[in-house]
């Protein structure tokens, strides 16, 4: 019963971030596809379109593509921060044994490649998109992982999604630390304040999604306005949301039983009707209690990764990937080429040279019933690093759309033979 309790869920996560794996690949091929067409030139006008207000006081006025980079992406920021406390506290990486395989892992998948790169790069000017191949991509990862069927065990796909989760916590901190710039630390302290605030008033009072989602707009415009990327104030604010029941899971049962009653008593059995005023205050109790018992941190999570895998995502890829791709268009072929080797080799190297040693200095075990030849398909599938590669790559050389474009394509190279090589590592490797 408890095995069925935790795997359930983690299976229906999976099943839903495969579906967007597919879902991203069509966005990312219809916008590859339009880009290089006759009509090339409708598909950049589309994201350069301006949509905002100005007042003689006040401006937001900015591009579409930065509206979904700066605005959707917050939300999906959002979810990962509520994923990141959820693992920190009642996940797979919640105590050191249980992170340590996926933590050994993660690190060897993170420093190798960024290590790579820098040793590749013989540009200064290029030098700052050391960050692009470091992080995995799950969902593209997990739709490769979903098309092997039973030949991947359950355990192997946990692995793979405790790894990405410490990479995203990673790419993270690089973000804010290394990809934000001329900081306004007013604004900032501004923001501080009202995500302490808001922390202080969930623990305390009474969680409350209204007053969340209205301070959630402020703190992500002071964000915006400080130099930090916004995204940043997402993850930020996924960690003021409580995880555990207003009341307790017993009284929560005694109640329900006894609302259950009282409807029954006061219905007329057989008839079709109205309802009454008593019945009324009785389905007001039960959405009163429901609202009590649930899990702030895991109902959100529940609501958005719907939202985030079927739209943010999709088009967040439709926005980025529409990259010219042309022998008279203008690339930098060495950063093109540095990019895809470092996330095809890097974190193929990375992940299986790190996992090894952690095994061999008896630091880490293997998850049950997982050989290591599966280890290295995963180790390859982790190159596959799409939508937070392509997220750093337009922070690290924005205005620069040669660069950009360049690592673009890299990214879809080193992508592109990750999962082909991954895929069929564990085709032969899996029975």
């Amino acid at each position: 019963m408890i095995k069925k309790v935790l795997l359930t869920p983690f299976q229906k996560f999976v099943k839903i971030e495969s579906f967007s794996g597919i879902l991203l690949m069509f966005a990312a091929l219809i916008a590859l596809v339009w880009a290089n067409s006759s009509f090339g030139d409708s598909y950049q006008s589309l994201w350069q379109f301006k949509i905002g207000f100005t007042t003689e006081s006040f401006e937001l006025n900015k591009p579409l593509i930065l509206w979904i980079n700066d605005g959707l992406m917050a939300i999906f920021f959002f979810l990962i921060g509520l994923e990141l406390k959820r693992e920190l506290l009642i996940g797979e990486i919640n105590t050191v044994k249980k992170a340590a395989f996926p933590l050994v892992a993660a690190l060897g998948g993170v420093l190798v490649p960024v290590g790579l790169y820098l040793f590749l790069n013989q540009n200064p000017d290029t030098a700052k998109g050391w960050g692009i191949p470091m992080a995995t991509d799950i969902a593209f990862a997990l739709a490769i992982l979903s098309t092997l069927g039973k030949r991947v065990p359950l355990s192997l796909k946990i692995f793979l999604t405790a790894f990405a989760i410490i990479d995203d916590i990673a790419a993270v901190l690089v973000i804010a630390i290394f990809y934000s710039v001329n900081i306004n630390w007013i604004f900032i302290l501004y923001g501080a304040i009202l995500i302490a605030f808001l922390a202080l008033l969930y623990y305390k009072k009474k969680y409350s999604f209204t007053i969340g989602i209205v301070l959630a707009i402020i703190i992500w415009f002071l964000f915006l306005k400080s130099g930090v990327h916004p995204t940043i104030a997402g993850v930020l604010l996924a960690f003021t949301i409580p995880i555990k029941r207003r009341i307790n899971i017993k009284l929560f049962s005694k109640h329900l039983s006894s609302i259950s009653n009282k409807i029954v008593n006061v219905s007329r059995d057989g008839e079709r009707h109205l309802l009454t005023n008593d019945e009324m205050k009785c389905i007001d109790n039960l959405d009163d209690l429901t609202f009590e018992v649930r899990s702030p941190l895991q109902h959100l999570e529940h609501k958005l990764h719907g939202l985030i895998a079927y739209f943010v995502l999709p088009i967040f890829a439709f926005a980025n990937a529409g990259v010219v791709i042309s022998l008279n268009y203008d690339f930098n072929f060495s950063l093109m080429m540095n990019i895809a080797i470092s996330l095809f080799v890097g974190k193929f190297v990375g992940v299986a040279l790190f996992s090894y040693l952690g095994i061999k200095l008896k630091i880490t075990e293997l998850p049950t019933g997982v050989k290591f030849k599966q280890i290295l398909g995963i180790s390859a599938i982790a190159g596959v690093g799409f939508t937070m590669s392509i997220f750093i790559d337009n922070l690290a050389f924005y205005g620069d759309l040669i660069s950009i474009n360049s690592v673009k394509v890299g990214v879809i190279i080193g992508s592109l033979i990750s999962g082909i090589v991954g895929y069929t590592i564990l085709k032969l490797t899996s029975k």
